[in-house]
């Protein structure tokens, strides 16, 4: 059990599929190298970006999706 609420966990999943529909929208890299988690509105991304631009636009998207608290960006670039 998370000790999260089924509204928080439901919340986390629309959060964490915005995310990723925006970083394939805008194009940021391969999404597959990508992990996006949500816990409590703040994501966590996780994986892989080819430059340091992308790493930042990443998280700058990640923040512009409705319901996020704070982003945690442990991409790393190749």
């Amino acid at each position: 059990m998370t000790g999260k609420t089924v509204g928080e966990n439901i919340d986390d999943a629309n959060i964490t599929a915005s995310v990723k529909a925006k970083l394939v929208a805008h194009k940021v890299t391969n999404l597959t190298r990508i992990d996006v988690d949500t816990n409590r509105g703040v994501v966590s991304l996780n994986g892989v970006v080819e430059s340091p631009d992308q790493r930042i636009r990443a998280a700058q998207l990640a923040l512009t999706a409705n319901g996020v608290k704070d982003v945690i960006n442990n991409l790393q670039v190749r």
